[in-house]
């Protein structure tokens, strides 16, 4: 378990920080974007669970813990000979479940027939949100993942997450009745 009994190091200073190996970057390195996106997303999901009640809301805070996880996977670097479970890493149940989510609340959604704007509820309008932090994060990822390896089964969950949250606020909008629909050239 983490104990934090001070908040602040002065360690990050002079523009630096701590990864989960220990090894001291710039605090715009990639692998720290990339976390750091993850956490935002974290937040904007965060403010849609005031808007959430029951299963939706159960939903999400699973997907919080999740993207905490996440937040160590990507913090902490693949080592070559790293052995199973040496590192917090994102597994495939996380995913699957994501899946399993997904196809149970889009089963009951109207189908569409434009693109949805992000709108609607308040919750869905947060999810929306979310689901574009989400998208960031998961291009910083690829990117990094371009660079140095990243575990593809975080890569994985970041994809399915962005989708989860785009079926949950069509979800939240009255099973997609209360969506907001795209007109093209309607303001032409």
């Amino acid at each position: 378990m983490v104990q934090l009994t001070r908040i602040y190091t002065r360690g990050g200073d002079k523009g630096k920080t701590s990864l989960g190996n220990g090894r001291r970057v710039p605090k715009h390195d990639s692998r720290v974007a990339a976390y750091g996106t993850v956490d935002e997303a974290n937040a904007v999901i965060g403010i849609a669970r005031l808007h959430t009640v029951e299963e939706a809301d159960a939903m999400l805070a699973r997907i919080q813990n999740d993207l905490f996880d996440l937040g160590a996977d990507l913090c902490t670097p693949e080592a070559e000979d790293e052995q199973p479970g040496a590192a917090l890493r994102i597994a495939a149940g996380q995913v699957e479940r994501l899946e399993q989510e997904i196809d149970r609340m889009n089963a009951a959604l109207q189908p569409l027939n434009s693109f949805v704007l992000p709108g609607g509820t308040a919750a869905a309008a947060q999810l929306h949100l979310a689901r574009t932090v989400i998208r960031r994060a998961e291009r910083e990822m690829t990117a990094l993942a371009g660079e140095q390896p990243v575990n593809p089964l975080a890569i994985q969950y970041v994809n399915r997450l962005s989708d989860h949250l785009f079926v949950m606020a069509r979800h939240l909008n009255d099973g997609g009745r209360a969506d907001v629909l795209w007109k093209p050239g309607a303001n032409r």
